[in-house]
């Protein structure tokens, strides 16, 4: 069927077609990491969809194109010949001597040396390039649609937005420009926007899967959980693989207060072996709502060992959660495990937090204050200025009897300036006890100042009356 359609084509034509068969190889691969760009919408600019449009682009559309002298036609045959033969560079130094030229040249030349700085990625210069053609020739839909997909790539969403808006006002309406509006909407949090511009897509190419799937996150996004629940089962009913789609749909059950759902499908994705940390720490957190602290446990730990670089502050917090809820014994499970996975690394406050973890669990199992002193004092080893062991070495010392010791710490705390207020009515508390109402009096009174507290004014008050008493 093509080489009948090549016979009755003008040769001119046909030297035109023949060249941009050429150039649709010219493009390099691009990788996600080179790109920066998510795996799933770098499959638009891999898609045979995409590189045809591109291709086609330097054809003109004669309805909504600049005029070109006979002098530039002649000029820019001579550049595809370039670009046919390969010659880029060539094609490059002869765009740019015709337009040093004549800085009125037809917008075609601008155009066409964006175009191969495009395919070269050399991006800026592109968009450069493209910029200048549409300020020549504003109603040029080929350059807006390719700076618009310029700024797609460059994560430049509200530069995006305006230029696909144009190709669509000038007659550019194609599933790639309105999915991508659709993204490019999505990026800039208009999520309605992104909804009808994904819903243009879909009727235009029904077979695209990202255009649904956009669609299904910006029912998520807008708080349409159930929209979102069904839509995102039509799509696994075919694409049973995609552990996007099932993690997005147990996010939307979530969402629609049906947390057990979701934990069936996290734990499906785990089976298919595509679950991530964020899914197991969900997961987990679902677990602890429904007071299954073990199997919480299991998924906090499988979380930590899902990725490199997790982090330990959320690895700690779990702990905190299970700790909270008296679950002791599970709770000695992460952080064992944390102290494991995270040998070596963990910053001077994260080790303080772990320690205190392990100071409650001492008290809570019946371990004796011993242990949680020895606790304390590595907190304190670690960090001299950690008001709260200290303040917690003072009450100890104070409960043994070494009043002395229990000063020193109290009076070390109240030096730190966030630990001041506290650390003194820890002391006027300690000398209230030995009888000592006079000498605890301006300790209280100082704490007010710092840090005005009701039920510490009423103490106060207490401790006056009796010291008046007994003078």
């Amino acid at each position: 069927m093509f080489k009948n359609s090549v016979k009755i084509m003008t040769p001119s034509l046909r030297r035109y077609i023949l060249i941009t068969m050429i150039v649709i190889g010219l493009a390099p691969a691009i990788s996600a990491a080179e790109s920066g760009f998510t795996p799933a919408v770098l499959e638009i600019w891999k898609s045979p969809a995409f590189q045809k449009q591109f291709t086609d682009s330097y054809i003109a559309e004669t309805d909504i194109e600049p005029r070109v002298t006979e002098d530039e036609r002649d000029s820019m045959l001579k550049v595809m010949e370039h670009i046919s033969a390969e010659e880029i560079d060539d094609a490059v130094k002869l765009l740019k001597k015709e337009m040093d030229r004549n800085e009125a040249i037809s917008a075609v030349f601008d155009f066409t040396l964006a175009n191969i700085y495009f395919q070269q990625e050399k991006l800026d210069p592109a968009a450069q390039s493209y910029r200048i053609a549409v300020e020549k020739y504003p109603k040029f839909r080929r350059a807006w649609r390719n700076l618009g997909l310029i700024y797609v790539r460059q994560g430049d969403f509200k530069q995006a937005l305006p230029a696909l808006t144009r190709v669509v006002e000038l007659g550019g309406s194609d599933a790639i420009t309105y999915g991508l509006l659709g993204y490019a909407y999505s990026s800039t949090e208009d999520y309605l926007a992104a909804e009808s511009a994904y819903r243009l897509a879909i009727l235009l190419d029904a077979k695209t899967l990202d255009w649904k799937m956009g669609l299904a996150r910006s029912f998520f996004k807008q708080e349409r959980f159930s929209e979102a629940v069904a839509l995102c089962g039509q799509l696994i009913k075919s694409n049973p693989d995609r552990a996007d789609l099932w993690l997005l749909q147990a996010n939307a059950y979530i969402g629609s207060d049906q947390p057990l759902k979701a934990a069936e499908i996290f734990e499906l994705v785990d089976q298919l072996g595509k679950s991530t940390a964020a899914s197991m720490s969900t997961l987990a957190d679902i677990y602890i709502n429904q007071e299954l602290y073990e199997v919480a446990t299991n998924a906090y730990i499988a979380a930590m060992d899902k990725d490199e670089n997790y982090d330990p502050q959320r690895a700690i917090r779990s702990a905190k959660i299970l700790i909270a809820r008296g679950a002791f014994a599970d709770t000695c499970r992460v952080i064992d495990h944390i102290e494991t996975r995270f040998a070596g690394k963990l910053e001077t406050e994260e080790q303080k937090d772990v320690l205190k973890l392990r100071a409650r669990l001492a008290v809570a199992d019946g371990s004796g204050e011993d242990e949680e002193v020895q606790v304390l004092k590595k907190i304190v080893e670690l960090d001299p200025l950690d008001g709260e062991a200290l303040i917690l070495l003072g009450q100890h010392s104070g409960r043994s009897g070494d009043t002395e010791q229990a000063i020193f710490y109290f009076e070390r705390a109240a030096g730190i300036e966030k630990y001041e207020a506290d650390a003194k009515v820890r002391h006027a508390q300690l000398l209230v006890q030995k009888g000592k109402y006079t000498e605890a009096l301006p300790l209280l009174r100082r704490a007010q100042q710092i840090k005005p507290r009701t039920n510490i004014q009423e103490y106060l008050e207490q401790v006056e009356r009796v010291a008046k008493s007994r003078s």
